[in-house]
């Protein structure tokens, strides 16, 4: 035998023996949590609502809808701003204002005109933030407080642009060849979904990790280069375009806009809202709110001299039955589960 063979065959014995593939295994499936297919099976009741509904809770569940994501923005700004707005109806009117001007002045429908909406909100939510970023907590909430009572005085002062009290009309379609009310029901549905999918995005960003770490402790943020100033504009910029969403929904589903819509009244109910929902970021919470603010007026329509009494009785059933809820269903504060 050559010595080129047997230096081959030496090699040969040298390599380790492989194991044979084996063959793949079926990837395991985790079941879906309880909570998911919860929420699945309630937003599949809610897209077959209609079929079941008559045309009345369809518009009033639509309007439902819209409040929820105004008060999604309040409980963003609460929670990752750690701060409290009263003056909120303000950025839900910058919505409703731009999508009614721009159908009446433009053509577009509430669609097309949605992302200026949401910029308008945006923008100005960064020009109330940045003169007032060194203001928190009492002080902050009366100055959103001023923006509140100024609104309506403002609106009328333009009336020939914002068609003073008899305000504007949002009539255009969104979506042709879709009945009116199914239009009015299902888009502000599909904008609560879009929205809460989003934030829950948001929550796992490094941005609200950042806002997070502001909130808490505002000089250990600051050594790591996360300036409050900026926690401050971004916070209420992005709350302040989802509530213009939230105000271009309303504006389309109730048709119409007007001074009297957007009081300080508007903006504390918002509030309310919020704290009702226990300042959720999830669709299901914030849709908790959106029911409260939108049918509990509805129902105490009645009431007479009532109405005070019974609303604010029912406001604290709601808030101090929530702390027999069990720890673990409540929203953690920080972006946990909503």
């Amino acid at each position: 035998m050559s010595e080129a063979t047997m230096t081959s065959s030496a090699a040969v014995k040298r390599v380790p023996e492989v194991a044979p593939p084996r063959p793949a295994e079926p990837t395991a499936r985790r079941p879906l949590p309880l909570r998911a297919m919860a929420g699945v099976a309630v937003l599949l009741g809610l897209i077959a609502l209609p079929l079941l509904a008559g045309g009345y809770w369809t518009f009033t569940l639509g309007l439902c809808f819209a409040n929820a994501i105004a008060i999604l923005s309040v409980s963003l700004l609460v929670r990752y701003g750690g701060e409290v707005s009263i003056g909120h109806g303000v950025f839900v009117a910058a919505g409703a204002y731009t999508v009614a001007l721009m159908e009446k002045y433009l053509g577009v429908s509430v669609l097309m005109a949605l992302p200026f909406a949401a910029l308008a909100g945006g923008l100005l939510g960064i020009a109330f933030a940045f003169p007032s970023r060194n203001l928190s907590g009492i002080y902050l909430a009366v100055a959103t407080m001023a923006l509140a009572l100024a609104l309506p005085e403002l609106l009328l002062y333009f009336s020939s642009i914002t068609g003073g009290y008899e305000g504007l009309y949002v009539k255009r379609d969104a979506l042709p060849g879709v009945s009116r009310d199914l239009q009015r029901y299902y888009v502000p549905l599909a904008g609560l979904v879009v929205v809460a999918l989003l934030l829950r995005q948001f929550r796992r960003s490094r941005q609200a990790l950042a806002l997070l770490l502001i909130r808490t402790s505002a000089p250990a943020a600051e050594s790591f280069g996360v300036r409050r100033s900026w926690a401050r504009l971004s916070c209420m910029a992005l709350s302040g375009g989802i509530a213009a969403i939230g105000g271009a929904l309303l504006a389309f589903s109730s048709s119409t806009v007007s001074p009297n819509s957007f009081t300080l009244w508007t903006s504390i109910f918002l509030l309310v809202g919020s704290v009702v929902s226990l300042y959720s970021l999830g669709m299901f919470g914030s849709l908790i709110g959106g029911v409260f603010l939108t049918l509990m007026p509805l129902l105490l329509a009645g009431a007479g001299d009532w109405v005070p009494i019974l609303y604010g009785g029912a406001l604290l059933l709601v808030v101090l039955g929530a702390n027999l809820i069990p720890e673990s269903w409540r929203v953690r504060p920080g972006g946990g589960a909503a």
